[in-house]
């Protein structure tokens, strides 16, 4: 695969009167020419143009970095260590590069040598994801992903199978899945609402950021729009900082807790019984780390669920039950 100096810009976000530049000087000049004399580059040029920029982020001048390629015969293993060593001890917007020149290591260092497409990838998406994030940001993101990155594809199937059957956005029948992605966004992304925001924008403009196994914008659309139900009768009760401090919701432990629940209210046990007081306390603790052991986001909250149907329709109990231990709650019986 060849690729003309028009085509190398735009991957590489570089002008193209910067390469006929490096052409110019003898730094970077393309393996060949096509018939009509337009200039065509290799893997081998790309690889070639990636050490050229990592040894310009280093602040060497054109001039000598001819020499140092070629003083060390294009190792571009040892020219990444080299810049990421100098990386780590540099302003913020430079260490933006770190984590993809990781990548190009481990896979040179692995015997594996990237094709063209992955050198263009990787040279893209430096580019891309430092409009949107800062490095501690990114690196946050790839961590915490491997956290949540199996619980992924189920979700979207169901979201998927939604859409098939024409069930609208705003339908109560959506609210549990949105509920669900706004957890593991909310996990993947430590809660920081902003975060969010920016990796929505980037997905929804930036194809590269986009993998081919991702879900298609339509279904980004689709969830969105039931979120942005579910956030608007979130904030008719509390503010975003509110939202911000709210902790993982615990729904295995809630739906297990309002099951057993639902179980003593079926056989009649009245709320100031001992065994729905212990249940009801251990409720009430778990609510209180959710809320960020803050009274009055946990009033707002309590009062949000009780006014919108939007949030009861992917609550883990039934109103039925949710009033059932706010009656144990006001008890208040002491613990034996």
């Amino acid at each position: 695969m060849l690729l003309k100096v028009g085509e190398l810009a735009r991957h590489t976000g570089l002008t193209v009167r910067t390469l006929h530049h490096y052409d110019a000087i003898g730094l970077l000049a393309p393996s060949a020419r096509s018939e009509a004399g337009y200039r065509l580059y290799n893997a081998a040029d790309i690889a070639r143009l990636h050490a050229i920029q990592a040894l310009r982020l280093l602040g060497l001048p054109l001039a000598e970095i001819g020499a140092v390629l070629d003083a060390e015969n294009d190792a571009l293993p040892d020219i990444l260590r080299r810049q990421m060593a100098s990386l780590d001890q540099q302003i913020a917007q430079a260490t933006s590069l770190r984590e993809r020149l990781g990548l190009l290591e481990q896979r040179l260092a692995e015997g594996t040598q990237p094709d063209m497409k992955d050198w263009l990838a990787t040279l893209e998406q430096m580019t891309t994801y430092g409009r949107y994030f800062s490095p501690a940001e990114i690196r946050s993101l790839m961590a915490n992903w491997k956290t949540v990155a199996d619980q992924w594809p189920p979700l979207v199937a169901e979201v998927a199978a939604l859409m098939a059957r024409g069930v609208p956005a705003d339908a109560p029948e959506v609210q549990p899945l949105a509920a669900r992605w706004m957890t593991l966004l909310g996990q993947w992304m430590d809660g920081n609402y902003d975060l969010v925001t920016r990796w929505g924008e980037m997905y929804r403009r930036e194809p590269v950021a986009r993998r081919d196994d991702g879900p298609p914008l339509e279904l980004i659309e689709y969830i969105g729009a039931a979120i942005g139900v579910r956030m608007a009768a979130l904030l008719r009760h509390l503010s975003t900082d509110d939202l911000a401090r709210l902790g993982p919701p615990p729904e295995d432990e809630w739906r297990r807790l309002a099951a057993e629940l639902a179980a003593l209210q079926a056989r009649g046990v009245p709320p100031e019984d001992a065994a729905v007081q212990a249940i009801a306390r251990e409720w009430a603790r778990l609510f209180d780390a959710f809320t960020d052991h803050d009274p009055g986001i946990a009033a707002r909250l309590r009062q949000a669920m009780a006014a919108e149907p939007v949030l009861q329709a992917a609550a883990v109990a039934t109103p039925a039950v949710r009033d059932y231990v706010l009656r144990a709650v006001a008890v208040r019986s002491p613990a034996p």
